[in-house]
């Protein structure tokens, strides 16, 4: 995920030598209060899990007064959440199937701040361990993410470039056996698609591997691996975009400067401006609205320049490139379809 960098001054001239100083562990009392984010994220999402295979079918409360219009919503909550707790507990098929899907997702997110993290401390950058967030149950995947949060400037323009692209060039290996697993497992689905139905629109690595293995994901029934992938590969597709500070907008500004980076971001900004559009018009989901907010935000937000802008050489040229291969095998401009 992106992570916060605190300001620093402008560009320096070339020859100034940055002193690389020396890396602070995490301290003891660090610790628990991660760790403890770490253990609430597991079960938010084990949750997720669960919900996502089974199809929940709990009696509306009743309303009487206004009261009852108050209450409405936190009871049905309540009922549905029960629920779900209850199915887990008298079908371990269904607890079996949360914890995969909570251990393949949670695999990927570790192994994306992680790589930021190596990255830091590599380069002697203060950063904290990674940050889960849980997410309330029956909330999306069961977590917000995971960021780390740098405390000191970023030394010189390949540390820039090496700490933005180690998280999602780690995740998407961590991901691409997960999504092997996933689709070539998936079922198919128990019924033709019709009604109120989400489909999860496949991205390119999807189907490449489908079309290697010889399986056909039109109608299939995705599981727990299908799932956590599917959504590793959305949040590597978000960071990996060109804006601001995340991931993405931090190699492009290492790679171009801070004039092209304001410029790419703004352009890649409307272009999912328009793709959002689209998506609710063709495909009757409003979720491309959030993205599009998100890169407003992170537009606003002014990226630090590294204390040395020297030039990257050969090899980091060819990961970037390596990285536009995996941003195309990631995104997906439609994620979800609703019919």
């Amino acid at each position: 995920m992106s992570e916060h960098i605190e300001p620093t001054s402008s560009f320096l001239p070339k020859q100034t030598i940055v002193r690389r100083t020396a890396f602070a562990r995490p301290e003891a009392t660090q610790w628990p209060k991660h760790a403890g984010l770490f253990f609430l994220t597991f079960l938010s999402t084990t949750f997720a899990g669960i919900v996502s295979a089974t199809d929940l079918d709990v009696p509306e409360p009743a309303i009487s007064g206004w009261l009852g219009y108050v209450l409405y919503i936190p009871e049905y909550y309540r009922r549905l959440v029960a629920a779900v707790l209850w199915q887990a507990a008298t079908n371990p098929a269904l607890l079996k199937s949360g914890l995969a899907f909570s251990t393949a997702l949670l695999t990927i997110l570790t192994a994306h701040e992680m790589g930021h993290y190596l990255a830091c401390r590599y380069y002697r950058v203060r950063a904290t361990l990674p940050f889960f967030i849980p997410a309330p149950p029956l909330f999306l995947a069961g977590t917000f993410g995971a960021f780390i949060k740098m405390k000191s400037p970023i030394p010189s323009r390949r540390a820039l470039f090496d700490i933005g692209l180690a998280g999602p060039l780690a995740g998407f290996v961590a991901l691409v056996p997960i999504g092997i697993v996933g689709v070539l497992t998936v079922q198919p689905g128990p019924a033709p698609l019709t009604g109120d139905v989400i489909v999860f629109n496949d991205p390119l690595l999807f189907q490449f591997i489908a079309k290697l293995g010889r399986v056909d994901l039109s109608g299939a029934a995705p599981n727990p691996w299908y799932l956590a992938a599917w959504i590793g590969l959305l949040v590597t597709s978000l960071n990996l975009m060109p804006v601001g500070q995340l991931d993405g907008g931090h190699g492009t500004f290492a790679l171009f400067g801070q004039r092209p980076h304001k410029m790419i971001g703004r352009v890649a900004f409307i272009a999912v401006a328009i793709t959002s559009v689209l998506g609710f018009i063709w495909h009757g989901s409003p979720s491309g609205f959030l993205y599009t907010v998100l890169l407003a935000v992170m537009l606003r937000v002014r990226h630090p320049a590294p204390e040395q802008f020297e030039p990257l050489g050969r090899g980091r040229t060819t990961v970037a490139f390596i990285t536009l291969i995996v941003f195309a095998l990631s995104f997906v401009p439609f994620p979800i379809t609703l019919r």
